[in-house]
């Protein structure tokens, strides 16, 4: 290594640091050591964190601030509209003008998120004591057996996506089979929940009365997609390959290489928008282009609470509460299908279904112990073994008798003396939960639902998909 060269270690490129070092330290300005509790996640953009004491004017130059002041200026962000509070039982949607204003200095900005991070949980985890942990042991295996039959499995691979799996695409876009088996089910399951018709053709469902625009073109009859962390779009680009659709949303806050953009452009008859933006600050109410327009709502992997999220944003209480808006209103849900994944990201502020877990006897305290919990489910070997044992719930556990004995020293000793599988059942169970809850607040809303696994574990333990559609589509 070269003299004067920082000596950090940089692990995905092998090699240390190239930055030269800071005076007297072994290390550069990037690395050198410093307390972790100087540096502060960036108000502006979660990636990347700052020192506290560079705070202010790092705002001022931050890359992302000449894209926040763009995005501000478009009809369709509204700071935290979509968010929640930790308060709201009722899960009412943030509607507050203040939380819309950004001038500097704005103390708002500056104060670090609230979110209760994995280190938080474990930490409250491990400060419980035996009966406590015991208790909630028991309630999530009673919770997990009264909902355990509501959950489905369906592993469907649609004829109309032969086309993908056979890699017979003709076009620059990655092939990952896992990926494709997991988009080709969740086209699957929408096909058989009746939600997409069988194959190139109209969407949805094949009820839907009148035109969607004043001109009532026949192109104007196909409603609209809105993919929700549409990442680099896959999903959406074998959907308009193996079904045909003609108006496309693409919502993501990140910047992508490599997307599915050019190839959609060049779709013929197909028009495609990607918006840039969080789903919690998207009013779906001002995207002019989506005025009048019936639409699906489908998202792969959307993690932690972009499900929650996306469920507010699609769902908004205002056009539930007032029948006229929602049947004459700028835009109108017809179904949806979200694979949610990353349930130890999930945060009682953005959780849909507060209620829910308030009547089951849990409390937010609990909730994020529940959440942090799951994050065992993908922490092991997901081989033949733990697939089938976890799929079909075969595995006869129980936390409480074979782990929380009179002798145990403690929740954390309790923890670590776990068995993988162990780990891993518990870990699915607390995710069943957690989407069980959004399921139910969707059906509160009115709409037909289904839960299913829709790949099995060892294709991705992350395999859960929930599936709605509006009353009309019956």
């Amino acid at each position: 290594m070269e003299e004067g060269r920082c000596k950090f270690w940089l692990p995905k490129k092998n090699r240390f640091c190239s930055n030269k070092r800071l005076g007297d330290s072994l290390f550069c300005g990037n690395h050198n050591l410093r307390s972790e509790e100087q540096r502060i996640t960036c108000p502006l953009d979660p990636s990347h964190s700052v020192l506290q004491e560079n705070l202010e004017s790092h705002l001022r130059r931050c890359p992302f601030l000449k894209q926040l002041q763009s995005l501000k200026q478009q009809p369709f962000y509204k700071k935290g509209i979509n968010g929640g509070r930790d308060d709201d039982v009722n899960d009412v949607k943030v509607n507050s003008k203040d939380a819309e204003n950004f001038t500097f200095p704005n103390k708002q900005l500056y104060e670090s998120s609230d979110d209760t991070t994995s280190n938080m949980k474990r930490n409250a985890v491990y400060n419980m004591t035996v009966p406590e942990f015991s208790q909630l042991m028991s309630k999530i295996e009673s919770i997990h057996g009264t909902i355990s039959s509501e959950i489905h499995e369906s592993y469907n691979i649609p004829e109309a996506c032969s086309i993908w799996i056979n890699k017979g695409m003709d076009r620059k876009v990655p092939f990952q089979e896992k990926h494709v088996l997991q988009q080709a089910s969740i086209l699957g399951n929408l096909a058989d929940f009746g939600l997409l018709e069988n194959p190139v053709g109209n969407m949805l469902c094949s009820n839907i009365a009148g035109p969607l625009h004043s001109n009532g073109s026949s192109g104007d009859k196909v409603p609209a997609v809105i993919e929700f962390g549409a990442g680099r779009g896959y999903l959406t680009q074998m959907l308009a390959d193996c079904y045909g659709i003609k108006k496309v949303f693409l919502v993501e806050r990140k910047a992508y290489k490599l997307k599915a953009d050019r190839s959609l452009r060049q779709t013929e008859s197909l028009t495609l928008e990607r918006l840039r933006i969080d789903i919690e600050d998207l009013n779906l109410d001002a995207v002019e282009s989506l005025r009048g327009v019936p639409y699906l709502a489908i998202g792969k992997h959307l993690c932690g609470p972009a499900t929650d999220l996306t469920l507010r944003c699609c769902l908004p209480e205002q056009i539930l509460e007032d029948k006229a808006i929602h049947s004459s209103g700028s835009h109108y849900l017809r179904g949806l299908a979200i694979a949610t994944c990353c349930h130890h990201l999930c945060q009682w502020k953005h959780y849909i279904n507060k209620r829910y877990f308030l009547d089951l006897g849990m409390s937010k305290d609990d909730f994020h112990a529940i959440t942090w919990f799951t994050s065992w489910a993908v922490d092991a070997d997901h081989g033949s073994d733990l697939s089938n044992v976890v799929d079909h719930g075969s595995h006869p556990l129980s936390i409480v008798k074979k782990y929380c004995s009179v002798g145990a020293q403690g929740v954390e000793e309790i923890v670590k003396n776990m068995e993988a599988v162990d780990r891993a059942v518990l870990g699915f169970m607390c995710k069943e939960i957690i989407d069980m809850g959004r399921l139910m607040w969707i059906k509160e809303q009115g709409l037909a639902t289904k839960f299913t696994k829709y790949v099995p574990s060892n294709i991705s333990p992350e395999n859960h998909l929930l599936i709605a559609k509006c009353g009309d589509c019956l």
